[in-house]
């Protein structure tokens, strides 16, 4: 069986290692080809150089932000390569990618990996188409309950609905987690790791950072990846008394090697499907404080495996970050139990032989037709 994945990418964030654990993971019979569209850019994309490794790779020319002349592009593609399912990930991509696979005669597999709460007009619209192509997917695959329930809310009739468990590649975590040292640095390190987008919400990262550095200065903040909204974070953390301790590194090959040392992780997301840099947090068993919204939830258990508070709630959220920087020994039970949670429940082998099982059967169905 070939396999094709499609990912208009931008950049190599959760979508895109979610990607590259997914194809890692399938069967040795199954072969993984990857392609991606070729925009201003994306001309050196990290997640064409390492899918090298797994499968083939492709690129299709884009004349502008929208081609609707990829679709035959990507059909021929398909042909040519002698594809049986095509696997696609992102509003544009399920767009070109339903379309491709339809003039082809393929499955089509549509992984939801998050909804944006986009404020721009022209944004919104085509998230809303692309999430209107979901509707004429083979399936739709989405990465949690709540995006689950987020699907439904676009007429995506429940035949074409299937839940697979969201997974991540743990044995590279595990690894780098193996390596961390005993010695204790003299500031202890809060830190992200995501995309900076609207919906991730890192001015209150920041604001709660500021408020906690006018109490202690033994406290750094550190934060990883890149996105739209980096330049304004940037801008605004100047501003703040607590700008001296504020790192923005961006996007790091060595992200995990930085996540280890974290002392304690930290997100204040607004909307979210299963963040995969959160279940990296949890295998590298590192504290965690959050906000309680529907995806987080599935993978933190407040008081148990880490600290919820309510959204938008920045007192709490101080609160439960003092309470895991000062009780060492209260934070390494919660990010033991986190690392135990995450190893039971979101594999990523697990989660490549659920899809194995879809796939096989979407090709069956086309063929027996």
């Amino acid at each position: 069986m070939k396999v094709l994945q499609f990912i208009c990418s931008t950049g190599f964030y959760g979508a895109e290692r979610w990607v590259l654990a997914l194809a890692k993971h399938l069967p040795r019979h199954v072969t993984s080809e990857l392609v991606v569209t070729l925009e201003p850019g994306t001309e050196e994309l990290e997640l064409v150089k390492q899918f090298g490794a797994i499968g083939h790779t492709h690129a299709i020319p884009m004349k502008g932000r929208f081609d609707l002349s990829a679709v035959n592009k990507l059909a021929a593609l398909i042909k040519a390569q002698d594809i049986d399912v095509i696997h696609t990930h992102g509003y544009k991509s399920d767009i070109l990618g339903v379309m491709a696979a339809k003039k082809a005669g393929i499955p089509c597999v549509v992984t939801p990996h998050g909804f944006e709460n986009a404020a721009d007009l022209k944004l919104r619209l085509f998230i809303w188409i692309g999430c209107q192509s979901m509707r004429f997917a083979d399936k739709v695959v989405p990465l949690s309950k709540q995006l689950m329930r987020d699907v439904e809310k676009y007429n995506v009739s429940k035949d074409r609905l299937a839940y697979i468990q969201n997974g991540v590649d743990l044995s590279e975590v595990e690894a780098v987690r193996l390596t961390k040292s005993g010695v204790k640095p003299q500031k202890k390190t809060i830190g992200f790791v995501g995309q900076m987008i609207s919906r991730k919400n890192i001015t209150a990262i920041l604001d709660c950072f500021n408020d906690l550095y006018q109490k202690r200065q033994d406290i750094e903040l550190v934060l990883l990846g890149d996105g739209e909204e980096r330049p304004s974070l940037e801008e605004y953390s100047k501003t703040l008394a607590s700008k001296d301790s504020i790192q923005f590194l961006g996007f790091r090959n060595d992200r995990l090697q930085l996540l280890r040392d974290f002392d304690l992780f930290v997100m204040t997301s607004t909307l979210e499907g299963i963040p995969r840099c959160l279940m990296e947090a949890c295998a590298m068993e590192i504290p965690v404080s959050a906000y309680d919204i529907a995806g987080i939830d599935q993978l933190i258990t407040h008081q148990e495996s880490g600290l919820l508070a309510p959204l938008h709630d920045k007192e709490q959220l101080q609160k439960d970050w003092e309470t895991l920087l000062n009780d060492s020994e209260y934070a390494a039970t919660l990010a033991h139990n986190a690392k135990a949670f995450v190893e039971a429940n979101f594999s990523a082998k697990r989660m490549a032989d659920e899809y194995m099982v879809l796939f096989e059967e979407l090709v069956k169905e086309k063929v027996d037709a």
